[in-house]
């Protein structure tokens, strides 16, 4: 089964914004079998369902434990929608 994330990752200590965000875009795009996209409101993550749930978990855990402070905005959609997005 494969699914499509949209997320959106809002650090609240502002010195870390743009670093926080890129690093765990980076982490996401290590993981083989992963499809991960961005633009300038979100980033989009297209793959196997438990493969892309467990890294999208495990990096938002990541995040907390290092910012404390930090929140996601999360679409789960099943399917892999990349391929409509890319129709669009």
């Amino acid at each position: 089964m494969k699914i499509s994330i949209e997320i959106s990752l809002y650090p609240l200590a502002e010195e870390k914004f743009k670093t926080e965000i890129w690093a765990f875009i980076k982490r996401l795009r290590l993981v083989e079998g992963l499809t991960v996209v961005t633009n300038g409101m979100s980033t989009q993550v297209f793959g196997d369902y438990d493969l892309a749930t467990n890294h999208v978990m495990a990096e938002i855990k990541h995040v907390h434990q290092k910012l404390n402070a930090a929140v996601f905005i999360c679409k789960f959609i099943g399917g892999d929608r990349s391929v409509v997005e890319a129709e669009s």
